[in-house]
């Protein structure tokens, strides 16, 4: 970690050498690439989080680009999370940026969540915003939200500590919210929004300042007026991981998994072949000798090179891209194929424990 590229915030008290490295070590998720993740991620890779997912199966479109301002007109039709690692790369490339193309679901948000210290939701649909803080409340993380309604915009903090939960804000699920594409939107907004939400992460991972939980600041951009206002936590609202499995119709697949304790045992067999499906530069680095790697976006077009009567043993990043291509593989006839739980990260973690040496 470069001290110089840092050094006019580590000058500030609040932060310093010790608020430095506290932000190199924490894990931030941001769920969606679109116009609030514009500002969230850029301001976070920049001040030196040190681990950043970013969550979103969408590709770019011309009509993103008036507020989604890291994307570039040439990038139209590619996908939203790998345009948006690359640019992050530039402009920070001591942060790692784990870019994970897909759609939050009830599948995979508990499985990805626990691996982060801080969840950012910079979506815009209804439903959505009650999965992730459904999945806080169960892997108990913290969830800065961010919300935009044409001219207006809103910031909060929910479960922090156990604090106030979004439902303890908003109960009727069922109300209607339209979101930007049929409400509208001005690209400022969701600027100013995101680097509001980018700024309580910042303040919650250095312990500074009044997080706003038990709080939700309006911002209306017409007369830059903002108003506080306080909400109490509804302690009768229980997320367990029981309701949310039922509520979010979890279908759990034991039979396709794999620990990584038994994979260590298994690494020499020369009948196994290890599937890698992240994308090409992820970090940890697995070496195996018999590993190939087809990242999930070019899987269902390359899946002719596997041989589908060989044993195959898929890992990513944390066990969730795997789960989706031990899905596709079944469904073209693969005899035996299972996700490593926890992926390359469990690997990554279980060898530097000295299990097992590749």
């Amino acid at each position: 970690m470069s001290a110089s590229r840092y050094n006019r915030q580590i000058i500030l008290p609040e932060v310093g050498e010790i608020g430095q490295q506290k932000l190199f070590k924490a894990k931030v998720l941001i769920i969606g690439a679109g116009g609030l993740a514009s500002a969230i991620l850029p301001y976070l890779a920049a001040a030196g989080v040190g681990k950043l997912g970013i969550v979103d199966d969408d590709v770019i479109e011309l009509s993103n680009l008036h507020r989604q301002v890291i994307y570039k007109n040439d990038a139209v039709g590619n996908s939203k999370v790998l345009e948006a690692k690359r640019m992050a790369t530039e402009l920070n490339p001591t942060v790692k940026i784990n870019a994970i193309s897909e759609r939050l679901s009830g599948e995979n948000a508990l499985d990805l969540f626990k691996y982060y210290d801080i969840i950012v939701d910079a979506t815009d649909n209804l439903s959505t915003k009650y999965l992730i803080n459904d999945a806080c409340c169960v892997v108990n993380k913290p969830l800065v939200y961010g919300s935009i309604y044409r001219f207006e915009g809103q910031v909060s903090v929910f479960n922090y500590k156990n604090g106030p939960t979004y439902r303890c804000l908003y109960s009727d699920e069922n109300s209607q919210s339209l979101n930007c594409n049929d409400a509208g939107v001005i690209g400022i907004s969701v600027g100013i929004i995101g680097m509001l939400q980018a700024n309580e992460v910042i303040k919650m991972i250095l312990g500074i300042g009044e997080v706003l939980s038990g709080k939700i600041l309006v911002y209306s951009l017409l007369n830059n007026e903002q108003q506080k206002y306080d909400f109490e936590k509804k302690e009768n609202l229980v997320i367990d991981k029981s309701t949310f499995e039922a509520k979010y119709k979890v279908i759990k697949k034991q039979a396709e998994e794999i620990t990584v304790e038994t994979v260590l045992n298994q690494i020499d067999f020369e009948e196994i072949l290890f599937l890698d499906v992240r994308n090409l530069g992820e970090l940890p680095e697995i070496n195996l000798k018999n590993r190939v790697q087809i990242p999930l976006l070019n899987l269902e077009d390359e899946m002719e090179k596997l041989n589908k009567n060989q044993t195959i043993y898929v890992f990513c990043q944390s066990g969730i891209r795997s789960k989706m291509a031990v899905e596709l593989l079944s469904k073209n006839q693969f005899k035996n194929v299972k996700s490593i739980i926890g992926g390359a990260l469990a690997l990554n973690q279980l060898l530097k424990e000295g299990s097992k040496a590749f």
